[in-house]
């Protein structure tokens, strides 16, 4: 059994971190929202702290997965957070999809004082969090990430170490630039022939017989169907993760002009009030321009 930390009890956090304890680690948290620390101790047996600081004090490992990159520079850098309460030896794994060029700024800062640091962002939604099958892109020194394998693996099915510090970010970014471009397209390719009298179950099963075949499409499509856009991963998150997309593409000169647009879609949608729902609930913007409305 290992003392454990776990900052960041949101939809992907809570359930990562009653994994760990799951697993039968001692498992310290801390969250903003700190009814979900004491929900997660009276249903799990984790212990509630008042700080970032102070999960980091007595812990082998903190694990985070906090929105954005100054909430994980916060918890991580500043007043009572981790690199204040922890020691020499720690490890930090952020969970978090951060700038990957601010979780390399992380890395040596916290190298400095002595703590190991690795980006390990991850995919899988809620759904991959709370049934421990996430997948995770690790970037930072491999002999530090194999000292953390087994915490990992007791909340996720697959890993992936990509290289040094930030390449995880990379990875991350990368594939939910396709995600979003993909349910991109299919908004656009649904809604068309939606309104050109095309059944849209019929569609989808074009669609899944085609070389236009998609996992994505074939698992989001039946919840567009049936109007069900309960969150899994929200639209102003996936918007946020467009933006880091963008400020890596220029910091690396590789223009990104489908995913600027795709961007911009997703801002719609957020200023049509949809910013909390799935991120299939980006369809309702061209349905909202043509009059359609998708279902099964």
């Amino acid at each position: 059994m290992a003392k454990l930390g776990f900052l960041g009890l949101g939809l992907m956090g809570y359930p990562m971190a009653r994994n760990l304890l799951k697993a039968g680690h001692e498992v310290s948290v801390w969250s903003n929202t700190g009814s979900k620390a004491e929900q997660l101790a009276a249903e799990a047996g984790a212990k509630v702290c008042a700080t970032p600081a102070d999960v980091a004090r007595d812990a082998e490992a903190v694990f985070l997965c906090v929105g954005n990159t100054k909430m994980a520079e916060t918890v991580i850098l500043g007043e009572n957070g981790i690199r204040q309460g922890g020691k020499a030896g720690l490890v930090v794994v952020d969970a978090s999809t951060i700038s990957p060029s601010a979780s390399q700024r992380i890395h040596a800062e916290l190298a400095a004082a002595g703590i190991d640091f690795l980006g390990a962002p991850c995919t899988g939604s809620t759904p991959g969090a709370i049934n421990g099958t996430l997948t995770f892109m690790i970037g930072g020194e491999e002999k530090v990430f194999e000292a953390m394998r087994p915490y990992l693996e007791a909340m996720g099915k697959k890993l992936y170490f990509c290289g040094g510090p930030g390449t995880g970010l990379h990875a991350k970014l990368t594939q939910n630039l396709v995600l979003a471009n993909i349910l991109q397209a299919f908004n656009e390719g649904v809604v068309l022939s939606t309104k050109a009298g095309i059944e849209p179950k019929m569609m989808l099963d074009i669609l899944s017989n085609s070389a236009a075949k998609s996992g994505l499409i074939e698992y989001k499509a039946p919840f567009i169907f049936r109007r069900d856009f309960a969150t899994n991963f929200s639209v102003k998150w996936m918007h946020k993760d467009i933006g880091l997309m963008l400020e890596s593409g220029e910091e690396l000169s590789v223009p990104l002009p489908l995913t600027a647009l795709t961007r911009q879609m997703f801002q719609a949608a957020i200023s049509m009030g949809h910013g909390d729902e799935d991120i299939c609930s980006t369809i309702k913007v061209l349905e909202g321009m043509t009059g359609v409305e998708v279902k099964g």
